[in-house]
Formats: structure tokens, sequence, C-alpha cells
């Protein structure tokens, strides 16, 4: 596998930073992930329960060990110190500063292993005016610009009902210190890798940012219409809706050749995609007027042979059972011996010669504590007097 011998100490906990770490795990690094001895990560409460057993930590931590360590005392720190003294990369998503608190700041981390690839992922940045504010997915979107393009003009704005800010920052935050460890296979040097979640959000405004650098305008909230393209939206089919994506004038002339509305090639007011964008209610109320008279399943197999992008909106139980989605195997189940089968989301990135795949079952808290003590030099007697001192 792609990251086979690399080791991560994890000290993330919720979900951004763990997102990052599953996509490294499920690549073949080998994750530790360090937990608090009395609760571990709060995501382990939270979610769909089945007999107390969360499965949405499950989801998410996939791959990995845990090992169990007090951080706020000294033998508890001394461990830590050894663990990273054997990684090639430690994570964290705590507020800046914490690290320094605990001993490991950049110096210090340095000092224990000079060729570390150290990972963060703050709310708003190592540094800058708002780097010590505590922040959650739902203050990223709001303060990115995100939530304020999202949702219907007129009405208030929307976030997005996954938390995009802790995916985006963990798959950017992955993505960098993939990068890094290139870095250092060519240098032997290490590197320090952060990212935010507000940074990740503000990043993905896409061309809704240009629009502002050139204009200097608030982009208006579109809804289901596209903010460039019309026509481009959910139209109206006679059992439902189809959503119908012609994202320039070729596939817009096959869409009036499908929709047997060829006449309105020359109308003054279509000719052009920004003919069409000032007259959007007039095409988009021409496009509906066919489509309403025949089913989705019919619009899907002849928009489908014309090349016009379409589809259903599909609910997840739609989404599931669809024979695409289940191909490409999006749905994975991880045989638990203790909470039984588990499905959890499959694997967005495919690779030919070396897949991802799962090998290790969502771990039990500090289910791995006593061997990886074991390994970094801890005798039997030592890690049961650990245990008795809630250090471990």
């Amino acid at each position: 596998m792609q990251l086979e011998g690399i080791r991560v100490v994890d000290l993330s906990r919720i979900l951004s930073g763990p997102f990052c770490s599953m996509f490294l795990a499920d690549m073949g690094a080998e994750v530790i992930k360090v937990e608090d001895p009395n609760d571990g990560d709060p995501v382990r409460k939270q979610g769909a329960l089945r007999d107390g057993y969360s499965l949405y930590f499950a989801s998410f931590n996939r791959n990995k060990r845990s090992l169990t360590l007090d951080l706020r005392s000294d033998e508890g720190k001394a461990i830590l110190r050894k663990l990273i003294a054997t990684a090639d990369v430690v994570l964290d998503n705590f507020r800046p500063g914490v690290m320094d608190k605990i001993g490991l700041s950049r110096d210090a981390l340095r000092a224990i292993k000079p060729d570390l690839v150290i990972g963060h992922i703050t709310g708003f940045g190592m540094d800058g005016p708002y780097r010590d504010r505590p922040t959650f997915d739902f203050i990223a979107q709001a303060m990115s610009g995100f939530m304020s393009v999202n949702g219907t003009e007129g009405e208030p704005p929307q976030r997005a009902a996954p938390p995009l800010s802790d995916l985006i920052a963990g798959a950017y935050a992955a993505m960098g210190i993939c990068a890094a460890l290139v870095r250092r296979e060519r240098t032997g040097k290490g590197e320090e890798v952060a990212t935010s979640l507000v940074d990740s959000m503000v990043a993905n405004l896409a061309f809704l940012a240009s629009h502002y650098f050139e204009t200097g305008e608030q982009p208006l909230r579109t809804g289901n219409d596209h903010a460039l393209v019309a026509p481009y939206g959910l139209f109206e089919a006679a059992d439902g809706e189809v959503a119908i994506a012609p994202s320039n004038d070729q596939v817009y002339f096959k869409l009036l050749d499908a929709l047997g509305l060829n006449h309105l090639r020359d109308h003054p007011s279509f000719r052009t995609n920004a003919d069409r964008f000032a007259h959007r209610p007039e095409i988009n109320a021409e496009v509906a007027a066919v489509t309403r008279t025949r089913p989705i399943e019919h619009w899907l197999d002849v928009l489908n042979a014309a090349g016009v992008p379409c589809g259903r909106v599909m609910g997840l139980k739609e989404v599931f059972t669809d024979p695409q989605i289940r191909h490409q195997q999006m749905r994975i189940t991880i045989d638990d011996p203790v909470h039984g089968p588990l499905d959890v989301l499959g694997f967005p990135i495919k690779f030919t010669d070396g897949p991802c795949r799962i090998h290790r079952r969502p771990p039990a808290l500090g289910a791995d504590t006593d061997a990886i003590l074991t390994s970094l030099g801890y005798s039997t007697e030592a890690i049961a007097a650990l245990r008795a001192q809630g250090v471990a």
C-alpha cells in the first residue's frame, strides 16, 4: 500500500483530524490514535449508536490503533515523546498554543525527531487575529463566505448539511502531509503543514470569488440555478424533478434537440448563454413545459443518450442501492466481533495496483495500549503501574 511503513501519531479528535488520518490509514499508514483514558474521542458517544457504540466514530476511525494516555501527567507526556521518536508524522487539531503547553512546540518536536512531518488543523489558522478563537464547522461555513452564497436569494443564508469544513480541511491536510513526506524522501528534511477550517472553505469559493474580485459585488444566492449558466437546475417532470446541467452552448443545443425545442436556437432571447442568463425564467419555463410531460426515467434515458448531464434527486436509500454506487463500493461492511457488521462509507480514492482496504476494525478505547507500550520498551509490571496511576 502507498503509505506502508509510515507511522502517524494522531492527537486529533472529533472530525477534521480523524478524517485526515483515516485517509492516511486507508492508504496503509500505521495510525496510532492517542486518546484520553477516561472518555476518549468525544465522537465515541455521538451519532447513531448500537448498544452504546457510535457508528459515527466507526466511520472515521477504521484502520487505526488506540493508545490511551493522560497528557496532563508527566508520565503520559514522557511516553508520548518516546512514541513520537518512532513516528514519521504527528497530527493535531488543537487550537494554536495547545501543543506548546504540553511541551510539543515545533522546536521540541524537531528536537525529538528532526525529519518529522508535523500536521496542524485549526479553526482560523496558526497565526492572525483570530488564531485563538474556538470554532466548529457551522462557524467556518458562516465566516468563510460559503453560507452567504448558499441558498436562495430573498431567504436566509444556508449551511450545507455535511460538515464540509472539517472534511475539506482534513482532505487538504492529508494531501499536504503526503507532499511533505515526498519532500522528506528527496531532501531528508521534515516539514510543518497547516490548514484551517475557514481557509479550506474560502479556497472552495471558486468562480464566486472570481466574480467578487472582478466586480466587487456580492454574488446572488441562486438556489438550484447555476450562478453562471442557464438553463441549469431542477426541472419538473411528470412524477417529480429531474436535474439537468447543460454547462455550455454545445450541450445546450443537445438539450434542445432532445426536447424537440430546436426552434429556440435562434430565438433572440436565447442565442447565447448571456442572453439565456438574462432571461432565465423564460428559458426555464420553455424547458419545464416539455419535461413535465413525461416521467423522470424517460428523461434520464433520453438526455443521457443525447449527451446531456442529468440525474434524479436521490435520498440516501436510493443512493446506497444505486447500481453505480454499489459497483464503486461506496458502502462497505466491517465485521466487528463485538458489535457485529458495521456499515461505513467506502474509499473515494481508487488505486489500481494497491487499493485501499480495511485492515483494522475501529479500535476500542485503549485497545492497543499494552502492545504499543511494550514496543516502546515498557515491561508488563511498568504498564500495570501506569494503569494503576491512571496514566494509561
